[in-house]
C-alpha cells in the first residue's frame, strides 16, 4: 500500500472513530434520558427533566451516524479492492486503537453507573441503564474484534452486513424515539421567548421595588417609573422581544401590583423546568395566552414572620 493510501485510510479510521464515539454516546444518552423520564425515582425526581441531552444526542446522530456508516463502507470497499491490506499496520493499529478508546469510555460510563447505584439510584433504573450500555458496548467490541480476526476480507461478509443492518436499525429507533420525549423546536422557541418576557417582568419588578424603597409608595404607571431619577430601567425590559407589544403594569392598591402580557405557551412543569423559571415566592409561572402575574414587594416579604419548629 502506498504512502498516499496509508494516509487516506488512516484518515478514514480516525474520523470513523470520532463519528463512532458521537454515535454510540448519543444512543446511550437517548436511552438514559428515556429511562429517567419513564422510570420515576423519588430520590432524584429531576433526573431526565433537562431536554438538553436529548437535543444534543439528536443533533449528534444527524451528523455523526451517516459519517460513521459512510466511512466504514469506504474502508470495507478498500479491503475488497485490496487498496487496504488485511494485515497492514494502519488497519491493525487503528482498529485496536478504536477498541482502546471505546474501552476507556465504556469503563468510565460503567463506573459512573455503579457509583450512582451505590449512592442510592433506583435499582430498576440502574439495571436498565447497565443493560443499555452492555448492548451498545458489546456491539462495538464484537464488531471490531470480529473484523480484525476474520481471514477473508475480500468477499462480502454476511456477519458484517448483519451488524450494519441491526446497528442502523437501533440507531434509527433511538433517533425516532427521542422525538417522543423532547419538546418540538417550535415549543422550545416559544418558551424561550416567554422566558424573556418573564425576565423583563422581573426587571420591572426590581425597578418597582427600588422606587418603593425610595418613595415609600408604588409608582402609578410605567411612565412614572421611567421618569424616576433614582431608578434604572432599560427600555427593552418593557416590551415583548418578538411582538414589541408593551408589558402592562397595573397598580392594584397601595402595596399590590401586577404585570400582564400575552404568553405563547404554558410554563414548563416544575419537574421539567428546562428554562430556569423561578419557582419561589416571585414565581412567574403562567398559561398560554393573555395573563396577569402578581408582582412582589421585597420589603413585605422580608417583613413576614418566620415559622419555627419547637422541639
Amino acid at each position: 500500500m502506498t504512502n498516499k493510501q496509508n494516509a487516506k485510510y488512516a484518515f478514514y479510521y480516525l474520523l470513523s472513530l470520532v463519528a463512532l464515539i458521537f454515535t454510540s454516546i448519543s444512543v446511550g444518552m437517548i436511552a438514559f434520558s428515556i429511562i429517567d423520564k419513564t422510570v420515576p425515582d423519588a430520590v432524584n425526581a429531576f433526573a431526565g427533566s433537562y431536554d438538553g441531552e436529548l437535543k444534543f444526542a439528536i443533533s449528534a446522530l444527524i451528523i455523526a451516524a451517516p459519517i460513521f456508516y459512510y466511512l466504514s463502507s469506504l474502508i470495507f470497499k478498500g479491503l475488497r479492492k485490496e487498496e487496504l491490506e488485511k494485515d497492514s499496520g494502519v488497519r491493525r493499529w487503528l482498529t485496536y486503537f478504536i477498541l482502546l478508546v471505546s474501552s476507556v469510555i465504556i469503563l468510565g460510563v460503567f463506573i459512573s453507573l455503579i457509583n450512582n447505584f451505590l449512592s442510592g439510584d433506583l435499582t430498576s433504573r440502574f439495571a436498565l441503564k447497565a443493560l443499555s450500555m452492555f448492548i451498545i458496548s458489546g456491539a462495538v467490541f464484537l464488531f471490531y474484534f470480529y473484523d480484525i480476526k476474520r481471514e477473508d476480507v475480500i468477499k462480502k461478509d454476511a456477519i458484517i452486513r448483519l451488524f450494519f443492518i441491526i446497528s442502523l436499525a437501533l440507531v434509527t429507533a433511538a433517533f425516532i424515539a427521542a422525538f417522543f420525549f423532547v419538546e418540538s423546536p417550535k415549543l422550545a422557541r416559544a418558551r424561550r421567548l416567554d422566558l424573556i418576557v418573564t425576565s423583563n417582568m422581573s426587571n420591572i419588578e426590581n425597578a418597582v421595588n427600588s422606587y418603593y424603597e425610595i418613595n415609600k409608595k408604588l409608582p402609578d404607571n410605567l411612565e412614572t417609573l421611567k421618569n424616576a431619577s433614582n431608578v434604572s430601567l432599560n427600555a427593552n425590559s418593557l416590551i415583548d422581544p418578538e411582538t414589541k407589544q408593551p408589558i402592562v403594569y397595573q397598580k392594584l392598591s397601595d402595596k399590590e401590583f401586577q404585570f400582564c402580557a400575552t404568553f405563547r405557551a404554558d410554563t414548563a412543569p416544575s419537574n421539567d423546568n428546562n428554562y430556569g423559571y423561578p419557582t419561589n415566592v416571585g414565581s412567574k409561572d403562567h398559561k398560554a395566552g393573555y395573563q396577569c402575574l402578581k408582582g412582589y414587594l421585597s420589603a413585605l416579604i422580608k417583613a413576614e414572620p418566620v415559622n419555627t419548629i419547637v422541639q
